[in-house]
């Protein structure tokens, strides 16, 4: 417990200049001080132990980046003299507390709340460093603080801004589903039906023991496979860390990964998730279609950039081990020239032998804006660099598409559609 004077007990210090004044002795300025400090030590005794004081928090543990929490302090007096009281709850900054420090007067054997309101501005966990409480005395000359057993806790979990776009890719989903059947099988489709051979069917889709018995000409018709497995491997190293507008790049690849899974849901399939750079990080695996979505969301909201580079041969390992043969394998990395001479390339044709293969970027749109400069001499220099970086880029794509990858590159505010755009396409041509 610590003692602490409020300016009240330094103006009341000031009150003994005119004594001092017409008696200067160090007597008197000793008596004086004597008295002024027991004055000042009673009164801070004289005030309820702040250790007395209950406190007990009320407060969600979760909230969405951006949205706007409220939770309170109680604070209960179980002594039997009134406690003025100021109270300061040490948040780290970016967890958004409107009002870190308040003052309040509870009465004997009563209980007051202090509100509280939360908009984080980072996603992560959240923590209250300290809670301290400071009993101020009848007179208001010293403090008696103390620390508040009430640890807090904030878990600011991922937007998921691309969640608008769930219903139209739902859908186009149902249309792959149900009204247009597949005629042709794939190695991710599974028979549907039976119907008339129409002008335009494929004739190896055909069924002639059905033709047969019917005395007329059938086809089989197929539809995608439901409770196909989907892993989806985000990078976070150093190259995820970089900043597109608001967010990181990392923050942007969630983002896709969050409308993958709930499209992927959707459609009956399972997706596990593995955040890696040179060692696995979180993984979200065996979850149930319904929890899956809550379970990526909450275990990614820690996850941050960290400044290493991958290790693709691990990352082709835990791959292995976390999926089967013909399990759709989504890679969420920046398709750099970095990533080429990092083991990218070998790795994603290894894995691209056994599973279909997607590989993700989120570009930065910065790079569109500087090569459309023309205005002076600079601007057509950083333009030049723009395009040869873009150039770069369009080489390490082109590179993965040779062994066997697909690969979606689109700026962060189109790269959830684009990727979710391919999981349909697979799903179309009966591939997944």
């Amino acid at each position: 417990m610590r003692i602490s004077l409020t300016p009240r007990a330094a103006l009341v210090a000031l009150l003994a200049l005119p004594v001092i004044v017409l008696w200067p002795s160090w007597w008197v300025l000793l008596a004086l001080f004597v008295v002024w400090a027991l004055v000042v030590l009673a009164d801070a005794f004289a005030a309820p132990s702040p250790r007395a004081i209950r406190v007990r928090r009320e407060a969600p543990i979760q909230v969405r980046l951006g949205n706007e929490v409220t939770g309170r302090l109680l604070l209960t007096n179980p002594t039997g003299r009134a406690a003025a009281l100021e109270v300061r709850d040490a948040w780290n900054p970016t967890a958004g507390l409107a009002q870190q420090r308040s003052a309040l007067r509870i009465p004997a054997l009563e209980r007051r709340a202090v509100p509280q309101s939360f908009t984080p501005t980072r996603r992560g966990e959240h923590r209250s460093r300290v809670l301290l409480i400071a009993s101020r005395g009848p007179l208001g000359l010293a403090r008696r603080t103390a620390r508040a057993g009430a640890p807090g806790r904030l878990l600011a979990l991922h937007p998921f801004g691309s969640r608008r776009h769930l219903p139209s890719r739902v859908q186009r989903l149902r249309e792959i589903e149900g009204l247009a059947a597949i005629h042709q099988r794939g190695q991710g489709t599974e028979f549907d039906s039976l119907r008339d051979f129409v002008d335009g069917d494929d004739v190896r889709s055909i069924d002639w023991r059905a033709t047969a018995r019917r005395r007329s000409v059938v086809v089989r018709t197929w539809r995608p496979e439901r409770d196909r497995h989907v892993l989806i491997v985000v990078d976070t190293s150093r190259t995820s860390a970089g900043r597109l507008g608001d967010s990181t790049r990392l923050d942007a690849a969630f983002d896709a990964a969050l409308l993958l899974t709930a499209l992927a849901g959707q459609a009956g399939d399972r997706v596990d998730l593995l955040c890696i750079d040179r060692i696995p990080h979180v993984s979200v695996l065996g979850r149930t279609r319904t929890t899956v979505l809550h379970d990526m969301v909450t275990a990614t909201a820690a996850v941050h950039p960290a400044l290493v580079e991958t290790d693709w041969e691990r990352a082709a390992a835990s791959i292995s081990e976390r999926s089967r043969r013909g399990s759709l394998v989504v890679l969420l990395t920046p398709v750099e020239p970095s990533a080429i001479h990092t083991g990218l390339l070998p790795v994603a044709a290894r894995v691209a032998k056994d599973h279909p293969l997607v590989v993700a970027s989120v570009a930065d749109p910065a790079l569109e804006q500087l090569a459309a400069g023309r205005g002076d001499l600079e601007t057509v220099y950083r333009a030049a660099a723009a395009e040869q970086a873009r150039t770069e880029r369009g080489g390490v794509s082109r590179a993965l598409e040779r062994v066997g990858a697909h690969v979606v590159d689109a700026p962060p505010e189109r790269a959830p559609q684009a990727l979710a755009d391919a999981y349909l396409a697979l799903k179309a041509a009966g591939r997944l």
